[in-house]
C-alpha cells in the first residue's frame, strides 16, 4: 500500500520495513487471524481500515498484558490505517465475564471514568494520539429500550451459553446474570456503532468478537476480520498478568519497580516475554540473568528513557548484589493506618514477638531496602514502606505493598 510508512520512528522502537508482506506481517505473531484469509483480502483492496480494540476501565492503570494488543494495533497505524480505541465506559459497568469463573462485582460509574481518563492517558504511550481515534461507548449503548430489544434478538441465548466461562458455570449451576449474556451484544454493537474492518482482543475475546461479525450483519453492515493475540502471563510466569491477582507490571510503574519486577520473571516464561514484548526470539544461548537484565533494561527505557533504565539497573545492583537481597522477594500488605508501628509489623510477618522486634531495631538487626534502620524510631510513615523490602538478619525478607497497590 502506498500509505506504508517506512523507517518510522515509533513511542515504541524504530519501525523499519519488514521483508515479509503487509499481511504476513501484521499476522506474524497473532493466534487467531478469522475468517480465514480475509485480512489479507481486506488489505488488497488498497484502503486504510478500520481497526478497533476496546479496553473496559476496570482497573486505573494500564500494564505490559495490555500492550501485548496496543503494540499490535501501532503496527497497524504506522501502515496507515485507523485505529479505533474504544474506551468502554457502558460496557465497564456490565462487566466482561470472559475467562470469570463467577459474576464481576459491578463498578462504581464515577471510578469507571477515572479509570477511563488514565487508561487513554497511557496508551498513547504506544499509540500516535494524533492517528487515533478515540470513542466511549456511551456515546451509542446509551440507547432506549426499543433499540435494545432489536440488539438481544440477534443472537440466541443457546449461541450465547456456547461460550466456554458461560458454559462452565452452567454446567456448574453457578450463577449467570442476565446483564452479563447482554455483554458479547453490546460489544458486538461497537463493532457496528464505528463500522470496523478488524478487531483485535486477547484469545480470551475469540468469542466475542466472532458475535460482533454477527451483530453487524444482522445491522446490514460488512463483519469485520478478527485477529486475536497471545495473553501474556504474569511475573509469576503461569496466571496470565493482572492487577487483581498482584503479577503485574504497569507502564506508569517507576523505573526501580518495573526493573526489579522483570527480574522476578521465571526463567521459562522469559520465552513468551521476548516474543510479545521484545518481538524477538529468546537466545537460548545467553544465561538467563542477562536475558533478565536485557529484557528489563529496554522496558525501562521503552517507557522511561534510557537515563532512567540505566539508573534502576544501579538501584537493583545495589539492593540485590551489592547487599546481598535475594532476587525474589515474598510479598506482603501493609496494615491500615498511617504511621506504620515497626515492632507491630515484625511480629505479624516474620513471627517473633513485639519485644524481640523492638531489640532487633536497637541493636540494629533490621533493614529496609538495604539500610539498616534507626533503632530509636519505632513508627515510619506508609509510604515508605510500600514497595519496600525489610530484612531481619541475614536470610529473611518481605516487600510491603499497600493495600491500593495488592
Amino acid at each position: 500500500m502506498s500509505s506504508v510508512r517506512r523507517g518510522r520512528e515509533s513511542s515504541i522502537a524504530t519501525v523499519t520495513e519488514p521483508e515479509l508482506s503487509e499481511a504476513d506481517f501484521l499476522l506474524r505473531n497473532a493466534v487467531d487471524a478469522l475468517p480465514e484469509g480475509a485480512l489479507e483480502r481486506q488489505l488488497a483492496e488498497g484502503r486504510p481500515l478500520r481497526v478497533k480494540l476496546g479496553i473496559d476501565p476496570t482497573a486505573p492503570d494500564i500494564h505490559l498484558g495490555h500492550t501485548v494488543v496496543l503494540n499490535k494495533l501501532r503496527e497497524f497505524q504506522d501502515r496507515g490505517h485507523t485505529v479505533v480505541l474504544i474506551i468502554g465506559d457502558y460496557t465497564g459497568r456490565v462487566g466482561d465475564p470472559s475467562g470469570r469463573s463467577a459474576t464481576r462485582p459491578q463498578l462504581d460509574g464515577a471510578e469507571i471514568d477515572r479509570n477511563a481518563e488514565t487508561y487513554q492517558r497511557q496508551a498513547m504511550k504506544i499509540l500516535d494520539p494524533e492517528r487515533t481515534e478515540v470513542r466511549h461507548n456511551g456515546e451509542w449503548l446509551d440507547m432506549p429500550a426499543e433499540d435494545l430489544f432489536r440488539l438481544a434478538r440477534t443472537a440466541t441465548v443457546a449461541q450465547i451459553l456456547e461460550r466456554d466461562d458461560f458454559s462452565k458455570r452452567w454446567d456448574a449451576r453457578e450463577p449467570i446474570s442476565v446483564l452479563e449474556l447482554l455483554y458479547p451484544l453490546l460489544q458486538g454493537y461497537d463493532s457496528v456503532a464505528i463500522e470496523s474492518d478488524v478487531e483485535l482482543g486477547g484469545t480470551d475475546q475469540k468469542f466475542n468478537l466472532l458475535l460482533g461479525r454477527d451483530v453487524q450483519t444482522a445491522y446490514g453492515v460488512k463483519p469485520q476480520s478478527i485477529l486475536t493475540m497471545p495473553i501474556l502471563p504474569g511475573i509469576d510466569g503461569v496466571q496470565r498478568m493482572s492487577k487483581s491477582l498482584g503479577n503485574y507490571v504497569g507502564v506508569t510503574d517507576p523505573p526501580d519497580e518495573t526493573f526489579g519486577k522483570l527480574m522476578r520473571v521465571p526463567d521459562e516464561a522469559m520465552g513468551t516475554y521476548y516474543e510479545l514484548l521484545l518481538d524477538r526470539p529468546l537466545d537460548p544461548q545467553r544465561p538467563a540473568v542477562e536475558s533478565k537484565r536485557a529484557l528489563a533494561r529496554e522496558i525501562c527505557a521503552r517507557y522511561h528513557g534510557e537515563e532512567a533504565a540505566r539508573e534502576a539497573e544501579a538501584h537493583f545492583d545495589r539492593l540485590h548484589v551489592e547487599r546481598g537481597l535475594p532476587d525474589e522477594v515474598e510479598e506482603g500488605p501493609l496494615p491500615a493506618g498511617d504511621p506504620i508501628h515497626l515492632p507491630a509489623l515484625i511480629r505479624d510477618n516474620f513471627g517473633i514477638s513485639g519485644s524481640e522486634a523492638r531489640r532487633l531495631l536497637v541493636q540494629g538487626g533490621i533493614k529496609l531496602d538495604g539500610e539498616v534502620l534507626d533503632g530509636g524510631q519505632l513508627d515510619l510513615p506508609a509510604a515508605r514502606l510500600d514497595g519496600a523490602v525489610l530484612q531481619l538478619g541475614k536470610r529473611r525478607f518481605k516487600r510491603f505493598r499497600s493495600a491500593t497497590d495488592v
